[in-house]
């Protein structure tokens, strides 16, 4: 997250000085790593939490290696080498390798079943692991862990959190808001073992055990290690870069190598390395303008960060920041509503609020925080001036009202309260997501976002709840309202709509560009025109990207039949060509992964048969079984009817991907009934499922009609198909 958004500063401050290049460790661009929590507890999906898509590289010509980490730093030569093997020269290094979980050294933590939770793999872990299994046990009572505890209990499992403490989250909270957090988990179903010592895991190849030192144990099917992380600096060691705890940086980032800077988990600047998001995003903007200046600076740099923490529980209301405990030469502002569930702590020292624990109510961490950044003299300040939401009155007014202009609304990207509301009144933003687009305020951990929602009330004299969901945060309108100035304005390019509807940018944005050439379309596919600059990179070049920056290729087989003619074109070509991988798809196709980008067009060429059109928004494959002509079960012939199918609704643009299969008989050896078009035959007679999906949120379709013969099944296809087209919204499937 550091690095990147290191990368977007420097694309803001001078786009055309470097050219940039990103390898990273994961098969994945960058995503959210605060919201692995939403996606384990089921509030988001893996797309919802990238920050920065495949798109987005290509679009600002940044190369992207996903699945490659840098092994070797050549820093006399400035060269970086990848596992894969690739050299790249650097003028600028930038190290961001962030951290490791902490994995205790167990007897048998070795054994299958026993993770971190640090990335999407550990996330798809635990939900593949639910499926199948029921018990969990997580070792850790600090944020991370009763974050995964949480979206454990989301997944229907049983879930046990062990803790080496008397009471929970002991370096955010303290003793009373811990309990009352334990009281809160406990409602909610999790079941807590203090002050528990874990000694081994037991099990033949798979954990099905945790003892501890006291003697007792617990049956458990999986065990998650949430008990810290340490800086990934293995590399910078390597490299020669100076290390203690992480790698040593200075005020604007720079290591003991020339041309060599860190940001993020990995550095430690002043004796410090931060785990929070807030102080990397600061240190990424340091950095940016470092690198970025001609001549030397006087700005200060990087001066260190106020650490604060907020709980992402659902349901739960938790933050903490500064020096939170009780000593000699501090004194303490308390309110503890038991009744209520509130408990509130201000740490005052020398006349300054130097600490806070907010547990119930978080309202007023954000002004407290900016009391904390800027040592604001409270000596003449009432104690209800410090805690106005506990001044006794019954109107619940938001806290933002109070603030200053320049106090920071979204602590996680440095956005202030005064630049929210310049933005919502200079730019008519009127959704928390146009917001988010314009100013980044609830980009990332999202704890900001109903204070952004108040400022919104606050500056439009609009309740937010009753505001429309707009396509995108460039413009008000909504999709629906889109479609209708096309249609009543006879609208017929993507420049065009964005000029005439007053778009917000003059270029749009990955949400509504597409969207708006999709709606074009299908509209009036006669006078509108595609625009290819509108579409997705996939789209553009015929082909879905990979992770290493070469794309697959899938030629269409109609109904999921080939012959020798076309296997020996497609075996040509991968020889040809050097493709790595040819693989059989679940579509009944075959798809030929690491195609080099400036090949594409001579692959294609070579192969001489049509695209299965695996990365548009259009039909994918119509599968097929044997049907009536080889099975014994088969009622009807499935194979002729898919074929008929698949050329007919070829190339013919969907607001999504439309997969169909056509079964000949109630068997469903085709998976009819998780697609989005489903054909059963049944004895005289075809069955037409709708709406089903096999993919991540999987359901099965519902059963639409029954009909005698082919053409009503293909008439019915066509009817719903199109009213599909014109009803649904751009990126929203048939089971929506």
């Amino acid at each position: 997250m550091a690095g990147v958004r290191t990368l977007e500063e420097i694309l803001k401050k001078d786009p055309e000085r470097f050219s940039m290049t990103v390898f990273g460790e994961e098969p994945h661009p960058n995503y959210n790593r605060i919201m692995l929590s939403s996606v384990l507890q089921g509030d988001s999906t893996v797309d919802d939490i990238v920050l920065n898509s495949y798109e987005w590289y290509a679009e600002h010509n940044i190369t992207l290696h996903t699945g490659d980490p840098i092994i070797k730093v050549d820093t006399k030569k400035q060269v970086v080498y990848s596992q894969s093997g690739l050299a790249c020269n650097y003028d600028k290094l930038i190290f961001a390798t962030g951290s490791n979980p902490f994995m205790l050294p167990l007897p048998g933590a070795d054994k299958e079943g026993v993770i971190a939770f640090r990335n999407i793999k550990d996330c798809e872990t635990m939900i593949e692991t639910s499926k199948n299994y029921q018990k969990a046990v997580v070792i850790g009572g600090g944020l991370l862990g009763l974050e995964a505890a949480r979206g454990l209990l989301n997944l229907n499992m049983h879930v046990d959190v062990i803790h080496i403490s008397d009471f929970l989250m002991e370096r955010q909270l303290d003793e009373p808001a811990g309990k009352m957090l334990q009281e809160e988990l406990e409602a909610q179903g999790m079941t807590f073992h203090l002050k528990k010592n874990t000694e081994k895991i037991l099990g033949e190849k798979r954990v099905e055990e945790v003892r501890f030192t006291d003697g007792t144990s617990i049956d458990t099917d999986l065990v998650v290690m949430a008990v810290g992380i340490k800086p990934n600096i293995e590399l910078g060691k390597k490299s020669g870069l100076k290390t203690d705890r992480a790698i040593v940086v200075n005020d604007y980032m720079e290591t003991s190598v020339k041309n060599v800077y860190a940001v993020g988990e990995c550095a430690e600047h002043r004796g410090i390395a931060y785990g929070l998001v807030a102080p990397l995003y600061e240190q990424g903007k340091v950095l940016a303008a470092h690198i970025c200046s001609t001549e030397k600076t006087s700005e200060p740099g990087y001066q260190g960060s106020i650490v604060y923490t907020q709980l992402k529980v659902s349901g739960v209301d938790v933050f903490s920041a500064g020096m939170f405990q009780d000593n000699e030469k501090t004194k303490a502002i308390r309110v503890h509503d038991e009744f209520e569930g509130l408990y509130k702590k201000v740490v005052v020292q020398d006349n300054k609020v130097v600490g806070a624990v907010l547990f119930g109510d978080t309202g007023d961490s954000p002004r407290l925080l900016n009391m904390m950044r800027s040592g604001e003299d409270i000596s003449e300040m009432s104690k209800v001036a410090i805690l106005p939401s506990e001044s006794g009155s019954e109107s619940k007014v938001s806290p933002v009202v109070a603030m200053a202009d320049g106090e920071t609304i979204c602590g996680c990207n440095g956005v202030s309260k005064g630049e929210i509301c310049s933005a919502i009144s200079d730019q008519g933003l009127t959704t928390v997501d146009q917001v988010k687009l314009c100013t980044n305020a609830g980009r990332s951990c999202g704890g900001c976002k109903p204070l952004v929602a108040d400022l919104l009330t606050l500056t439009t004299g609009e309740e937010v709840g009753n505001a429309k969901e707009a396509m995108c945060g460039c413009t008000e309108y909504t999709h629906e309202e889109v479609v209708a100035e096309i249609r009543e304005l006879g609208l017929s390019h993507p420049r065009e709509v964005m000029n005439v509807l007053g778009w917000e940018s003059d270029e749009g944005c990955s949400k509504c560009r597409p969207a708006i050439n999709y709606y074009l379309q299908m509209v009036d596919p006669i006078k509108n025109a595609d625009d290819p600059s509108s579409r997705f990179v996939n789209e553009r070049v015929h082909a879905n990207i990979n992770h290493n920056g070469t794309f697959s290729v899938v030629p269409r087989m109609y109904g999921g039949v080939t012959n020798a003619e076309q296997l020996r074109k497609i075996a040509d070509v991968a020889d040809k060509y050097s493709i790595p991988l040819l693989k059989v798809t679940g579509g009944q196709r075959i798809d030929m992964f690491g195609v080099e980008k400036e090949d594409l067009p001579k692959v294609w060429d070579d192969l001489g048969m049509r695209s299965g059109s695996a990365y548009a928004k259009a039909l994918r494959t119509v599968k097929t079984c044997v049907g009536e002509q080889f099975c014994r079960f088969g009622t009807q012939d499935s194979i002729g009817l898919g074929i008929e199918l698949e050329k007919k609704y070829e190339y013919i643009n969907t607001p999504h991907k439309v997969k169909m299969a056509v079964s000949a008989c109630p068997r469903n050896c085709a998976e009819s009934g998780i697609k989005d078009f489903g054909i059963v035959g049944v004895e005289g007679a075809w069955e037409l499922y709708v709406g089903g999906n096999g993919g991540v949120d999987l359901r099965g379709g519902d059963l639409f009609c029954k009909v005698k013969t082919k053409e009503e099944i293909i008439d019915t296809i066509s009817a719903f198909l199109q009213y599909y087209r014109e009803h649904a919204r751009y990126l929203e499937r048939t089971s929506h």
